[in-house]
């Protein structure tokens, strides 16, 4: 069974796959615990400069399930809320 640090080395690794196609350090913001799981939003860190995170299109947050390890990327176009109750769902 993954634990939540399992999870984020997963995460982490998707993360760093996508740093050389933006010019932004990316990092994960928040994570939310789910009966399943958790929930990974990540996006740009703070910009030093402007003291604002810059705005990335497509990131929407990883779902990582604890018992079959499987990591979702979840589409920006659905609400991550029904997302979750969908997977819920075909549990």
């Amino acid at each position: 069974m993954l634990t939540e640090e399992g999870a984020r080395r997963l995460v982490l690794a998707e993360i760093d796959d996508l740093r050389g196609c933006v010019e932004y350090d990316l990092q994960i913001l928040r994570v939310e615990a789910l009966p399943f799981g958790w929930i990974f939003h990540w996006g740009a860190a703070w910009d030093g400069q402007s003291g604002q995170r810059p705005r990335l299109g497509g990131n929407g947050p990883f779902l990582v399930d604890r018992e079959n390890e499987r990591l979702i990327r979840t589409a920006t176009s659905v609400p991550v809320a029904r997302q979750i109750a969908d997977y819920e769902r075909r549990l």
